[in-house]
């Protein structure tokens, strides 16, 4: 240690230089309301589309019912990487959550995907 340094101002900084670059990683997209996220048609029925920027990923698990859930896994905050036969698949450890309402289909997730708002305008989804 450096002279006149404490331990309690090493771990402080040394904690502070891992949090500044984790921050940084935030993204440049919005999750604020107001922005269409895409149109009605390029969500298939029974899959989604994850919309990376803005952290979401949209539904449609039966004609013409959308639901929209946040793209970060509940486990350890990958974000989701595909919609597949049903399922939201998180790449990182496997977790998987059903497209109809976010529940987790297969851990090691514990929690749901947490629901976005949206609204479906003619053919644009919104998020609100």
């Amino acid at each position: 240690m450096a002279e006149g340094a404490t331990r309690r101002t090493v771990l402080a900084t040394g904690a502070a230089a891992v949090v500044a670059p984790v921050a940084a990683c935030g993204g440049g997209g919005s999750t604020s309301g107001g922005g269409e996220l895409g149109k009605t048609s390029d969500i298939p029925e029974g899959g989604g589309k994850i919309f990376k920027d803005q952290k979401v990923v949209v539904t449609q698990p039966k004609k013409g019912d959308f639901k929209a859930f946040s793209a970060i896994c509940t486990h350890l905050g990958c974000t989701v990487s595909r919609v597949a036969d049903g399922t939201i698949d998180c790449p990182c450890h496997g977790s998987k959550f059903h497209v109809a309402d976010g529940s987790v289909a297969h851990g090691p997730a514990k929690r749901p995907l947490p629901a976005k708002s949206i609204k479906v305008e003619g053919n644009s989804i919104k998020l609100t």
